[in-house]
């Protein structure tokens, strides 16, 4: 069986007789103020009771769209068909124009994996509708 407080007051919720006190609260309101932190309780909670309100209202989806470049290592470019290398930009600027980010799945290229992170990131990446230009080239 729990303990029942026989008090509604806050600041009687632990019956820790000093740390309660409106000395010690105006003193912790200073030194808050002086440090240049802390809103007080009735904004925290105000600002907290309306995030509980509506969370789902807050979050917004990423918009995409921004780039239709698709950059793939410059030794697998050499490697497709002009084919292959317009199918893949055509998905990129598909989704691009649709508002998206990512291409269609049925626009991946295989044999571009690499034995690690770090072999990987060390390839010449270049864009597939200009190899002469690395990827993050304007």
């Amino acid at each position: 069986m729990g303990y029942k407080q026989k008090t509604d007051t806050p600041l009687a919720h632990c019956w820790a007789g000093l740390m309660h006190t409106k000395p010690w609260n105006k003193m912790r309101e200073r030194t808050a103020a002086a440090a240049g932190r802390g809103t007080g309780n009735d904004p925290s909670l105000s600002k907290a009771e309306e995030e509980r309100k509506s969370p789902l209202a807050k979050k917004t989806k990423a918009k995409g769209g921004g780039t239709t470049k698709v950059c793939l290592p410059k030794a697998k470019i050499a490697s497709m068909s002009k084919e292959e290398r317009q199918k893949v930009i055509n998905a990129k600027k598909s989704a691009a124009s649709k508002g998206g980010r990512v291409r269609s799945s049925k626009s991946n290229v295989t044999g571009t994996s690499s034995n690690s992170l770090k072999d990987w990131v060390k390839q010449d990446w270049r864009q597939v509708a200009n190899p002469s230009k690395k990827c993050g080239e304007k």
